[in-house]
């Protein structure tokens, strides 16, 4: 997953026709860390449908301020820079819940495209 870690970049890899899921984590969040283990599996899975990008929140405030991002971890799916769908929540995410969510951005994603 690639590190993003200013605004220009991030609307750069947001404005493609593919799906962009934006990651938005930080170093001292433990259920950041908690997802850390199985997320290259499920970009590897997802690889061919979507580009992955992570953003530390700590390193792009004004952007978070700007997407309204409290929580973390935070997914939102882009795509030619409009917001599709995002998942936040204050729970702690699994690995299925993400999943489930990366398939609602494709779903949303191909309904938009028609």
């Amino acid at each position: 997953m690639e590190q993003v870690n200013n605004e220009q970049v991030f609307e750069q890899k947001i404005a493609g026709s593919k799906p962009t899921i934006a990651v938005f984590k930080t170093t001292w969040c433990k259920d950041c860390h908690f997802i850390d283990p199985f997320m290259p599996a499920v970009v590897e899975a997802y690889k061919d449908r979507l580009d992955f990008i992570q953003l530390d929140r700590d390193e792009v405030p004004d952007l978070c301020e700007k997407l309204n991002i409290l929580g973390i971890p935070s997914f939102i799916a882009f795509r030619e820079g409009e917001e599709l769908v995002r998942f936040v929540s204050k729970l702690r995410k699994t690995r299925d819940e993400i999943e489930q969510f990366l398939d609602r951005a494709l779903e949303v994603a191909d309904a938009l495209k028609k």
